[in-house]
C-alpha cells in the first residue's frame, strides 16, 4: 500500500537478499556481500521480493559491470541505433507517427534490446548521456520524414531531473529543424515521486514550446488518475498488460473502457500499446481509442526500412530564439501551440469536480 505524505501517495516497497552460512560465506563480510548481490537480484526481478544468494549471481554481477563499461563506449563509438515503431490513428487507419526505441549492436552479443541495457544505464548514471544521444539522433532522423509524422521519445526520470534537460530539448529541436509540435516526450508516473512541483513546472515549460507530453504505461502505478489532475497531458498510453486481457478478462475490459472514456472527456488522446490481433483492434475501435501500436501492424524497424521516402537533407534549422520565445509565452499563447483554451477549461472543470467529490481525509482531527 502507498504511504500518503502531504497529500501525495508514495509507493513503499522492500527488496530482501538472503545469504546463509557456511554455504554462502563463513565471515560477516562474505555473507553481507552475498546478501547484497541477492538483494540486487530481487530488485532486478521487479522489486518487492526476496532472493536467495547463489553462485551464479557473482557471474551475473560481473556481466552487468561489463555491460556498463561497454555501454559507455557504445554511446561514443556508433554501436547504438534507433528503431521506429508506427503509431496508427484509428480514425484514418494511417500511421500518424513513430516511437523511437534504442538498440545496441554489441560487438560480441549481437543486437540487444533496451530491456537488457536500459536498467544498467539507469544504475550507472549513463542514462542521461544515452538519453541525449537518442533525442538528438531521433530528431535528426525525423527531420527527413514527411512533415505530418510525429516522433515519440521515451524520457527517464533521471534525464528530466538533470538541469540541462530543457536547454537540451531546445537545442536539439533547433539544430534538427523539427517543429516542436512534432515531438512527443513520453514519461512515466515515477517521475512525480520526487520534487513533484519542480517536475510540473518543467513539463509546463516544455509544453509551452509546443512539445507534446504523454503519460506512458498508464494504469500500472498507484496514482495514475491523480497525475491527470497535476498536469494537462496531451496523451496517455494504456499499458499492454490491459490490452493483453482485453478479449477475455472483464476487469481489463472495464479498465480500458474507463480510461478511454475519461481521456475523451478531458480531450486527451489515448494510445493502446501491445495490440497483436484483430479482436483487440476492433474492441479498441468500438471503445473510442484514438491510436494503437503493436505487432499487428509492425515491430520497431531501422530507419532504412521505414515505408516512405526519406528526404536527403534536413529542413532549415529552427531559430533557437524562436523556441525560447515559445518557452516563455503566457499560458494563453501556449494554448495556441499545445492545445486549445476550451480543452484547458474542460480539463480544469473536470479536475475541480473530481476534487470536490473526494471525501475529506481526517476531517475529525
Amino acid at each position: 500500500m502507498p504511504l500518503e505524505i502531504d497529500g501525495q501517495a508514495m509507493p513503499i516497497g522492500a527488496s530482501i537478499g538472503a545469504a546463509f552460512a557456511p554455504e554462502n560465506g563463513t565471515t560477516g563480510d562474505e555473507l553481507l556481500r552475498a546478501a547484497d548481490l541477492a538483494m540486487y537480484e530481487a530488485k532486478l526481478g521487479g522489486r518487492n521480493g526476496i532472493s536467495t544468494f547463489n553462485a551464479n549471481m557473482r557471474e551475473q554481477m560481473q556481466e552487468r559491470r561489463d555491460l556498463a563499461t561497454g555501454l559507455r563506449n557504445a554511446i561514443r563509438s556508433d554501436q547504438l541505433e534507433i528503431h521506429y515503431q508506427p503509431l496508427v490513428d484509428l480514425s484514418t487507419g494511417q500511421t500518424g507517427g513513430y516511437e523511437a526505441l534504442v538498440r545496441w549492436n554489441h560487438p560480441s552479443r549481437g543486437l540487444l534490446g533496451p530491456d537488457l541495457f536500459i536498467p544498467i544505464a539507469e544504475e550507472s548514471r549513463l542514462i542521461v548521456e544515452l538519453g541525449e544521444w537518442v533525442l538528438r539522433n531521433a530528431l535528426a532522423e525525423a527531420a527527413r520524414w514527411p512533415d505530418h509524422l510525429t516522433i515519440a521519445i521515451n524520457v527517464s526520470p533521471a534525464q528530466m531531473r538533470d538541469k540541462s534537460f530543457l536547454p537540451l530539448v531546445t537545442h536539439a529541436l533547433a539544430s534538427s529543424g523539427v517543429l516542436p509540435d512534432r515531438l512527443e516526450l513520453e514519461i512515466t508516473e515515477s517521475l512525480f515521486i520526487q520534487n513533484r512541483d519542480e517536475v510540473i513546472d518543467l513539463l509546463h515549460s516544455i509544453r509551452k514550446m509546443g512539445v507534446r507530453i504523454s503519460l506512458d504505461d498508464f494504469g500500472t502505478g498507484y496514482s495514475s488518475l491523480k497525475y491527470l489532475h497535476a498536469f494537462p497531458f496531451d496523451k496517455i498510453k494504456i499499458d499492454r498488460s490491459f490490452i493483453a486481457g482485453l478479449l477475455d478478462r472483464e476487469d481489463c475490459q472495464a479498465i480500458v473502457q474507463s480510461v478511454i472514456t475519461l481521456a475523451n472527456d478531458l480531450d486527451i488522446r489515448t494510445t493502446a500499446e501491445g495490440v497483436e490481433n484483430d479482436g483487440q483492434l476492433e474492441a479498441l475501435r468500438r471503445q473510442g481509442c484514438a491510436q494503437v501500436q503493436g505487432f499487428l501492424f509492425s515491430g520497431a524497424v531501422p530507419s532504412q526500412n521505414l515505408p516512405f521516402e526519406r528526404k536527403d537533407s534536413q529542413r532549415e534549422p529552427v531559430r533557437r530564439d524562436t523556441l525560447v520565445e515559445l518557452a516563455h509565452r503566457s499560458d494563453r499563447d501556449a494554448a495556441i501551440v499545445g492545445g486549445s483554451t476550451d480543452r484547458r477549461k474542460r480539463q480544469e472543470k473536470h479536475r475541480a469536480k473530481s476534487v470536490g467529490n473526494q471525501p475529506r481525509a481526517n476531517a475529525g482531527r
